[in-house]
């Protein structure tokens, strides 16, 4: 049986370099799964979120040494995990020269033919609303609606006010309403 994660007991590990490595193979235990599921809301693709979980553990374990304890640790890989995000949706927005109707297609594309996909037709339309908000919102709402995250914490995340994400969120929620009555 694994013992409980304990944050602050992963942190004096962290700290010392003979017991950092172990330290930070509970860190990426303890959060791999939801951080996945964070980025996978972003990008869709199974192996594009893998590969950005990927890329989230690499800095982290890169910058560790750079990790100073002002926040929590979750709060901070959240933080390299949404940058990582937003550079991968800014790489591939670069990167694509479709019309915004091809766009909407290839979101759809992406999700019909990616296996790990297993939702209904209600969850691919909550997926195709999402891709329509602006970056920030989705990220946002995906934190609070499947993560139940505190604004607190997301204030940490984002460098932004409380009530800034809560105004976020109501917005976010009100475009996915109106794209699902649109759609049904």
């Amino acid at each position: 049986m694994t013992p409980a994660y304990n944050e602050q007991e992963v942190l004096k590990l962290l700290q010392d370099e003979q017991t950092q490595r172990r330290g930070f193979e509970q860190v990426v235990a303890q959060y791999s799964e939801q951080l996945y599921w964070q980025i996978r809301r972003m990008v869709l693709s199974h192996d594009d979120a893998n590969d950005l979980l990927q890329n989230t553990f690499l800095k982290a374990w890169m910058h560790i040494d750079y990790f100073r304890g002002d926040a929590k640790l979750s709060t901070w890989l959240y933080r390299l995990a949404l940058n990582e995000c937003l550079s991968f949706l800014s790489s591939t927005r670069n990167t694509t020269t479709l019309s915004l109707d091809d766009a909407d297609t290839g979101t759809l594309h992406t999700l019909e033919g990616d296996s790990y996909f297993s939702g209904d037709r209600a969850q691919q339309l909550l997926q195709e609303a999402l891709q329509t908000l602006p970056e920030k919102q989705r990220m946002v709402f995906n934190l609070k609606y499947y993560q139940e995250m505190k604004y607190e914490q997301m204030s940490d995340i984002f460098g932004t006010t409380v009530g800034a994400l809560k105004a976020s969120y109501h917005h976010a929620v009100k475009k996915i309403e109106k794209y699902l009555e649109k759609e049904s």
